[in-house]
């Protein structure tokens, strides 16, 4: 038996991935233990995690991987200080002390990390093979073109490829400071949204504003060519010496200074989204056309950050030029770790590959489960009252009563998700039909951005009948947008404009319309997710409606839930009116509101009148 751990750590969305004789046995991010999110530490919680899934300890390990280079990335950040200097000194002391005491020591910090418990080889691999290996090997292709797209690796932050059999294969890159990833970063920061967590938010925007700014981003900002490489001017950006993303000539291009975080969204934000998506999708599909032209096959694969904009691999998939495509789900930073994983075990030990139809992610269920005594245990002490339901069936039939009825429910069962997306294991469930859900769901329950549309998980045999998705492709990751079709659509007012056209949108599926009559589709099989497909068939079945919305199973600013405790505590800390954990049923009524529950202080600063 070989076990192989791989880990990514040290930047942001820290994650541990387990691969036992070719085999994802196991795969979490860190934020999931330690509640912060997007942590960036060794993940000492998801190897622990990983390590008892496969019932070995760390002395039982054969390789261990890291998802990039150090020695590279810091000649990357030395070259480029340098070439700035002096504008860079004050960035310059802020990244060496980490540098100098923990970076340029990893083999020293992973061991440690490891309780000095593993003295086997520690593997380093660049940062973009690290994606294109968590692309390519759990696919379903045995050859495909590859491509990755992210902020910045070591120097690569677009990388072109194929992969064959048991081997990945680099054979063009863009690199650093030109980065459609940090372009897309720029302008998240200048929203006033978070940069490596927000960019969701500025695909979000996008479809209230209008892509006036198409023109002057090609003209000052980016130099696109036919096969999709670009070229940015660096004088209109910071990140290259700055502790900020833009420059003052950048502020001044466009009339105002960075949007402050919580303040009112102006029109010139949701305008700026819009165009920089415009700009995005454009060297997506460019960058595609390219590999396809020089590699032939008909088959992509694709991660890093730029692979979560759903919204561009939407396009992709619809307008091709690839007939089929594959994403990794967990494409970030936190996928390095399956991909440098599985590079040890196929490229490095020269094993065997042998991919599957439905591809050997394995619908990305690779998180922890519980124990019905772990989670009687946890719902016993947060004095919580609960029913327990043994029969799938009868559970699946009373939780689409619930939904039905226009309830809000929290759906823990199973494995968690490795990835960014809850795909109806950590979830928030509600009715599509109601045209007050996604408000309430927003303001109520999330606590997040008005703007914010939700997703829809429908049975992926109903899926063509709601939404504009070529024959037989399917997205059972939530990484591709598709139109809502055009049938169930009804207009707004001509006069809504903004963000107040969201309370104008009409269509059968109110609550998971977005603005621009699209929806972030995921279709659910029993392939992928068993009991998810049960709970979805039951409300087809009781209403005539085979979709859900589908949502993460936390708050703004908390990680995605991982242990029954969290589930309750997020559950008692919002207004979810059922709480389901594997068997165990929760209704918010039963609860005793005099008894103590461990809501934290972050959770409690949501709480709204």
């Amino acid at each position: 038996m070989t076990s192989i751990l791989g880990i990514s750590a040290f930047y942001h969305d820290s994650a541990a991935a387990l691969v036992v004789d070719g085999e994802i046995v196991a795969a979490a991010q860190e934020e999931r233990f330690t509640r912060i999110k997007h942590d960036s530490a060794f993940p000492a919680g998801a190897v622990e995690y990983c390590l008892r899934q496969a019932g070995i300890k760390q002395s039982d390990l054969d390789f261990v991987g890291f998802y990039e280079k150090p020695l590279l990335k810091f000649d990357r950040l030395l070259e480029t200080y340098l070439s700035y200097a002096p504008l860079g000194f004050q960035s310059f002391l802020k990244a060496m002390p980490q540098w100098l005491g923990q970076k340029l020591h990893l083999r020293r910090e992973i061991r440690r990390g490891l309780d000095h418990q593993y003295s086997g080889r520690v593997c380093f691999c660049e940062h973009h093979e690290s994606h294109a290996a968590s692309a390519f090997f759990p696919s379903p292709f045995d050859d495909s073109a590859i491509l990755t797209m992210d902020g910045v690796g070591e120097w690569t932050t677009t990388s072109l490829g194929f992969g064959r059999g048991n081997n990945v294969t680099l054979t063009d890159e863009i690199r650093f400071p030109h980065s459609i990833g940090l372009l897309y970063s720029a302008f998240t920061y200048y929203a006033g949204f978070r940069v490596n967590s927000g960019e969701y938010k500025l695909m979000g925007l996008a479809p209230y504003g209008e892509p006036k700014y198409v023109d002057a981003i090609r003209k000052h900002l980016i130099d696109i060519r036919p096969d999709g490489s670009f070229r940015l001017n660096m004088a209109y950006f910071n990140y290259c010496h700055g502790l900020t993303m833009t420059s003052r000539k950048f502020h001044r291009l466009f009339g105002r200074g960075p949007r402050h975080a919580e303040t009112q969204i102006e029109q010139l934000d949701m305008d700026l989204a819009a165009s920089i998506q415009v700009i995005t999708e454009e060297v997506v599909l460019k960058t595609a056309s390219h590999l396809h032209a020089i590699t032939g096959n008909r088959n992509l694969c694709m991660a890093g950050g730029v692979a979560l904009n759903c919204v561009a691999n939407g396009r992709l998939a619809r307008e091709g030029p690839f007939e089929n495509i594959w994403i990794q789900p967990a494409a970030g930073d936190a996928g390095g770790a399956l991909g440098v994983a599985l590079l040890i075990w196929h490229q490095l030990l020269d094993n065997s590959r042998h991919p599957i139809p439905a591809d050997s992610q394995q619908g990305s269920l690779l998180g922890p489960s519980f124990t019905s005594i772990e989670i009687e245990s946890a719902l016993q002490e947060t004095g919580s009252t609960y029913e327990r339901i043994e029969s799938p069936s009868q559970l699946a039939e009373r939780v689409a009563d619930y939904l039905s009825e226009g309830q809000v429910v929290g759906w823990m069962r199973g494995r968690m998700e490795f990835g960014p997306r809850a795909l109806g294991s950590r979830s928030i469930l509600g009715d599509p039909r109601s045209e007050e859900m996604q408000t309430k769901m927003n303001r109520k329950i999330k606590f997040r951005e008005s703007f914010r549309p939700f997703a829809p998980a429908v049975l992926s045999d109903h899926a063509r009948e709601y939404f504009e998705i070529p024959s037989d492709l399917q997205s059972p990751y939530m990484l591709l947008v598709f139109s809502i079709q055009e049938g169930r659509r009804r207009a707004p007012p001509r006069d809504a404009s903004g963000l107040d056209r969201v309370r104008q949108i009409r269509s059968d599926i109110p609550a998971i319309t977005h603005v621009d009559y699209s929806a972030r589709v995921q279709t659910v099989d029993r392939d992928h997710h068993p009991e998810f497909e049960k709970l979805l068939r039951a409300f087809s079945e009781k209403t005539g409606c085979p979709l859900l919305i589908n949502t993460s199973f936390n708050v703004r600013g908390e990680p995605i839930v991982c242990t029954p405790h969290d589930a309750v505590r997020c559950f008692m800390a919002t207004n979810m009116d059922v709480l389901v954990i594997d068997d165990y049923v929760l209704r918010k009524v039963d609860q005793n509101s005099a008894t103590p529950h461990p809501i934290d202080e972050h959770l409690a600063q949501f709480q709204l009148d």
